[in-house]
């Protein structure tokens, strides 16, 4: 399909720059067959169907962005921090990363950089622009990084991380640490949206997916199929495939909490049972477009996307493009907030 088709207009003061005071206050939109009704996400456990079975994506986002000075010049340098290479023992104070970089220089090898208890030194620039670092701490890495990292919100917010970001630039059920950026619709969920849930008889299980820099870029090739879509990590579990065939055997929906969910699901997806998942950890580069059979996901939990956008391309084959440019032209008019700190958007079934 022709990227522009993924394009629409979103005004810079439609950007939710900061979370609704509440985790559990933002505004909803229902998209039905025929209509778009305005809820909440306080009333969204109330459309959940009872005995549905709701996966959610247990990363957890690191501190991935380093503010430091280049030694012995001085010259500020940022870095943000994309993946582990190779492995590490727990207690090692050393660690290799990949990871890109601003600087007012160039980032060329054997450049150190001092972040105030734990330093980089340049290794090599990949093909991709990516740098390749090694990564010293003083003490305890995971609690240096925690120390002097900040949080990696989005740069389309256009304003530096405070500290209710540490909080709400995380989900409440957030357990495994690999993501520079949050799967957004679960931060609107609070424990009391997820105990009204129990309650209801709502069964829940989790995947990780870590979501990486690529949820961020535009797509800038003229057809979708020729974009060169990010590679994410990701498990699903023994544990959750067979709560999907419980799921699927008293015919109940598999209910995903953001599009992570949806590209953890379909490529876990068994090739030889349809509404199925084979249990797997490895890398994703699914990439779900307008045409795509999808195989696990039955409704769908999601915010509001950027235009010419991969996600925005994932709902968009789950109930139509045009439904989904609809339902934002909607969304626009309503007066609802948009992307990661914006309001969300319910669908209680492929359409």
């Amino acid at each position: 399909m022709r990227t522009e088709q993924l394009n629409y207009e979103l005004p810079e003061d439609r950007i939710a720059r900061f979370p609704t005071v509440a985790r559990d206050g933002a505004r909803m939109l229902v998209v039905k067959e025929m209509a778009f009704e305005d809820s909440t996400i306080a009333e969204w456990p109330n459309l959940v169907p009872p005995e549905s079975l709701l996966v959610l994506n247990d990363t957890r986002v690191f501190k991935a962005r380093l503010l430091g000075h280049r030694r012995p010049m001085g010259g500020k340098v940022e870095l943000l921090l994309l993946e582990p290479l190779g492995s590490a023992a727990p207690d090692a104070t050393r660690r290799h990363w990949r990871a890109i970089g601003r600087a007012n220089r160039p980032l060329v090898p054997e450049t150190v950089v001092d972040f105030g208890g734990l330093t980089a030194r340049i290794l090599g620039r990949e093909e991709s622009g990516e740098l390749q670092v090694e990564l010293e701490s003083e003490g305890s890495f995971e609690e240096a990084l925690d120390r002097v990292g900040h949080v990696p919100i989005p740069p389309y917010l256009r304003r530096e991380d405070d500290s209710s970001d540490r909080d709400r630039y995380q989900t409440v059920y957030a357990r495994h640490s690999g993501s520079i950026a949050a799967p957004t619709a679960g931060l609107h969920l609070s424990p009391d949206i997820l105990q009204t849930l129990q309650r209801r008889g709502v069964e829940i299980g989790f995947t990780t997916l870590h979501v990486g820099m690529g949820t961020f870029k535009s797509v800038v090739a003229e057809d979708l199929d020729e974009h060169d879509m990010h590679t994410e990590r990701f498990e699903v579990s023994g544990a959750l495939a067979g709560a999907i065939s419980n799921a699927r055997a008293r015919k109940a929906p598999v209910v995903a909490v953001g599009t992570t969910v949806v590209r953890a699901l379909e490529s876990a997806a068994d090739p030889q049972r349809v509404g199925h998942v084979i249990a797997r950890a490895g890398t994703t580069r699914l990439l779900i477009q307008p045409g795509y059979s999808f195989r696990v996901a039955d409704a769908l939990l999601t915010n509001f996307h950027m235009p010419k956008s991969t996600l925005l391309a994932l709902v968009g084959a789950f109930i139509g493009l045009e439904r989904t440019l609809r339902a934002y032209h909607v969304a626009l008019e309503r007066d609802y907030r948009f992307l990661s700190y914006g309001d969300a958007m319910w669908i209680p079934q492929r359409i």
